[in-house]
């Protein structure tokens, strides 16, 4: 009898079509979950598998949930890093956890689709166009504005680059930014609150961690022109959602484009989503047809790596000793 290996989160129902699973399927029986799994059913559907492809930091893996998964050998998240799996607990469990490759390029496109649909209201234009109407709104122009990076990391660095290209200032802030680094992307270091300040365009692209959930909330909201814009498309934890849609009604910042969410998917009574001059879209930064091809190919590639002994781009500590030809 074959062993079972599941796929998750796999919600545009792609995983199969993008990737060569035949051989995979010599070893494991395949079953594709195209939804969120919920918490309370989560370990008594995720126990009969041997091998789990999982969507990045969809569905979390803590320790107390590794415990309760006796059959679980192989783990693989799509791309290089997660902090959904609890990696030691995992090591405990002998279970090997690898990575595959990501696409900087999708996350930064998205961006900018959403700051320059934000900037210049395509989504109410089109609205207002299918209801009859014409030009009912008025945009902002990106040359000579200032365009505020909130972690100018690997994809912080490509959304200055590229604001650079549209002839915007850029400024750029986090914990450990040094000046150096700043100018050696076209940015300028400055303080926190300057950043908030200064910015005409804010795009949050820091890494979430005990230092940044909630780093965005009502003070520095307060701190942004009321006609700034609001971009994130990093981890919703980030922001203070409440503190973000109160803004947003009273008129306190011009408008946010928002891609994540502090839980997905969002409930149908999120505060987003009843709040004027928003652009949202439900976590669709890293899926592009490329991009998705790259991590099925390589979850692929990780699976018979890991089958025939040799695991490849492993992000748990080194479990050499638990992979086995099988």
């Amino acid at each position: 009898m074959k062993r079972r290996l599941a796929i998750l989160n796999d919600f545009q129902r792609v995983a199969l079509e993008l990737a060569d699973w035949e051989p995979v399927r010599r070893h494991f029986e395949i079953e594709v979950h195209d939804a969120m799994i919920d918490e309370a059913e989560r370990a008594a559907l995720l126990r009969p598998y041997a091998a789990i492809v999982a969507m990045r930091e969809r569905t979390p893996f803590p320790a107390a949930l590794l415990d309760r998964l006796p059959e679980l050998r192989l783990l693989v998240t799509t791309g290089m890093w997660n902090r959904a799996i609890d990696m030691e607990a995992a090591a405990r469990r002998g279970i090997v956890v690898c990575g595959t490759d990501s696409s900087t390029h999708a996350p930064v496109e998205l961006t900018w689709a959403l700051i320059l649909g934000l900037a210049r209201r395509i989504h109410d234009e089109d609205a207002s166009l299918r209801r009859g109407e014409w030009q009912r709104t008025v945009g902002m122009e990106l040359h000579g504005k200032t365009l505020a990076v909130l972690g100018l990391g690997r994809l912080g660095r490509e959304i200055a680059r590229i604001g650079i290209a549209f002839g915007m200032p850029v400024v750029a802030w986090s914990p450990n930014l040094t000046e150096a680094r700043a100018e050696e992307a076209g940015a300028r270091l400055v303080s926190r609150e300057e950043l908030f300040r200064s910015a005409d365009v804010l795009t949050i692209q820091i890494v979430l961690g005990e230092r940044t959930w909630g780093l965005v909330g009502e003070r520095e909201l307060g701190l942004m022109k009321r006609d700034a814009l609001l971009v994130n498309t990093s981890r919703g934890a980030i922001v203070d959602e409440r503190a973000l849609a109160s803004a947003l009604r009273n008129g306190l910042i011009g408008g946010a484009a928002v891609d994540v969410y502090a839980t997905e998917p969002i409930a149908p009574d999120h505060p987003l989503l009843g709040a004027p001059r928003t652009l949202l879209t439900p976590h669709i930064g890293i899926t592009t047809r490329d991009n998705l091809r790259m991590y099925y190919e390589q979850a692929v590639e990780d699976v018979l790596a890991y089958l025939d002994g040799r695991p490849v781009r492993i992000l748990s500590p080194t479990l050499s000793r638990h992979a086995s030809r099988e």
